[in-house]
């Protein structure tokens, strides 16, 4: 069986990955409805019926949003917390 080195080569197999992670990670992120800036950590996020909006942008909407929401740091939800910190000796 062929390996991913014989049938593409190093270099185009590492462009291939590359992109994938990026167009994965893309989709993956909030970007502003209107502007399609992605908004900064910590950062408040509007949501509309037709979206979610950035500060920015929040300004050109007269309604009411559903909900505010911060921004979230990439490793939230992911990342492992001490629960109880370590006796000393």
């Amino acid at each position: 069986m062929l390996s991913w080195n014989q049938l593409l080569g190093e270099p185009e197999l590492e462009i291939r990955l590359l992109r994938k992670g990026h167009d994965e990670r893309a989709a993956a992120e909030l970007h502003c409805a209107d502007c399609g800036r992605v908004p900064l950590t910590g950062e408040q996020v509007f949501e509309f019926d037709d979206g979610s909006v950035c500060v920015l942008c929040r300004s050109k909407h007269r309604d009411s949003p559903r909900a505010i929401s911060p921004v979230r740091h990439v490793e939230h939800g992911i990342s492992v917390r001490r629960t109880t910190l370590p006796r000393a000796a």
